[in-house]
């Protein structure tokens, strides 16, 4: 009988199982010089000019960079970024660096300081407000019908440089490139139009079966951001994609599309893991704080272990969410115990953290949850799972409904790794150019 690490907030706790399978990332050497990593990308632009042909002395740059929720290494490339800029002769006070919030809060001057690194005092630095009227330009309207409202700061700049890291999103297909501008720097009404793509029309009903995890060929939601992004005209993307433990393994510039695709090839092969055959019960960890840190954070690794699974098999989700759900009104969607009646209301009044709660219970609905976390025994009931106090009740309570001889899965780190079931089918694509860039 094998022993398995798995983390649990700042725990480790140890997971016994006999013959059970154990799914991690691909293993990738960290670059030992990471800054020759960056400037070799910078270098060789996917699908556009060299930087130095597309920025000319005099302009106002604009550099998007993710907040403090979505670590990019932005305090190892921006510096790198900059020293270019003035190499071609745009100087410190002729450079912007806004922060792509979307709908999330403005950032301390602490979490400025992480995201800037060395930059911290010396490049001017923006929030992104999606609330405030004044700092927001109409662009139109999407051929979809999304109006598309977009920061001022950007909108105006000369040139916009969008930064980000590329990892999967469960169900914009994965993060990073349009997203760095929507939602990123998009105004609120921009932010909510776009996830909404997520469901089928309402005489079709149901969510979209290609707004998913990993998918970006026929996912609306793909379609709807990088539609609406692109209505900003940005000039240059830089994408990293991270290490579980958030290091930087590979980095990807160019245009918007083409280096986005590039960096969501390479965060594919490092965590998509193909499976055989379904199985019975998977044990997942989130990966430990802060990927646990609260529900919607946890939600990853649920929405990625029960992909593993056959229909209505077991999943038991280590989450101990010592921060609780994580939004003060995500826990009051699950008042909607019809998953019906709980579409119509999102229809409605659409919240992103409500379609993280939809999703979560129908989830719960397709299969066995079982929980270990710091959330009550209702409170688990009400998004439709069973609480287990630690592993070991969870374990017992899981094989006694396993059938014999059962196939069970182990995944230590749940919110990195992507279980595909018949991989390399055409449902796996990730877009319609990616063939190109292998």
């Amino acid at each position: 009988m094998s022993e398995i690490k798995l983390k649990y907030g700042s725990e480790t706790l140890a997971c016994r199982l006999p013959e059970a399978r154990v799914l991690r990332p691909a293993e990738t050497a960290v670059p030992a010089d990471l800054r020759q990593l960056i400037e070799a990308a910078i270098d060789a632009p996917l699908g556009a000019p060299a930087l130095s042909q597309i920025v000319r002395p005099g302009e106002q740059v604009v550099v998007v960079t993710s907040d403090i929720t979505r670590y990019t290494g932005s305090e190892h490339y921006l510096p790198v970024l900059v020293e270019r800029l003035n190499g071609i002769g745009v100087p410190d006070q002729d450079i912007a660096i806004v922060i792509a919030l979307g709908i999330h809060r403005k950032q301390s001057e602490a979490e400025h300081r992480k995201i800037l690194g060395p930059l911290f005092g010396r490049i001017a630095v923006y929030d992104h407000e999606c609330d405030d009227p004044a700092q927001l330009v109409e662009l139109g309207v999407t051929a979809s019908g999304i109006p598309v409202r977009i920061n001022r700061r950007v909108v105006e700049a000369d040139r916009v440089i969008v930064t980000g890291t590329a990892g999967f999103h469960y169900f914009a297909g994965f993060g990073g490139g349009r997203k760095g501008l929507v939602p990123g720097v998009g105004a609120r009404e921009t932010c909510m139009a776009t996830h909404f793509s997520v469901f089928n029309p309402p005489e079709v009903g149901g969510k979209h079966p290609q707004a998913k995890t990993g998918i970006l060929d026929g996912n609306p939601v793909h379609r709807a951001l990088l539609e609406a992004a692109r209505m900003v005209r940005p000039d240059f993307l830089l994408n990293t994609v991270l290490s579980a433990d958030k290091q930087i393994l590979g980095v990807f510039c160019g245009e918007l599309e083409a280096a986005h695709l590039a960096a969501c090839a390479m965060a594919r092969d490092l965590y998509a893991v193909p499976l055989e055959a379904p199985a019975d019960l998977a044990v997942v960890s989130c990966g430990g704080h802060p990927k646990d840190i609260n529900f919607i954070q946890s939600h990853k690794a649920l929405d990625y272990g029960v992909q593993a699974l056959r229909p209505g098999g077991t999943i038991i989700l280590l989450a101990a969410c010592p921060d609780g759900f994580g939004n003060p009104t995500f826990f009051d969607w699950f008042q909607y115990q019809d998953l019906a009646q709980f579409e119509a209301a999102l229809r409605s009044r659409y919240e992103i953290n409500g379609q993280t709660a939809h999703a979560t219970l129908m989830k719960a609905r397709q299969f066995r949850v079982i929980l270990v976390s710091g959330f009550s025994a209702e409170q688990t009931a009400a998004m439709g799972m069973e609480k287990a106090d630690g592993l070991e009740a969870a374990l017992q309570m899981a094989q006694a409904k396993l059938p014999e001889n059962p196939r069970i899965l182990v995944i230590p780190d749940g919110g990195t790794v992507l279980p595909e079931l018949d991989a390399g089918s055409g449902a796996k694509s990730i877009g319609s150019s990616s063939a190109g860039l292998h």
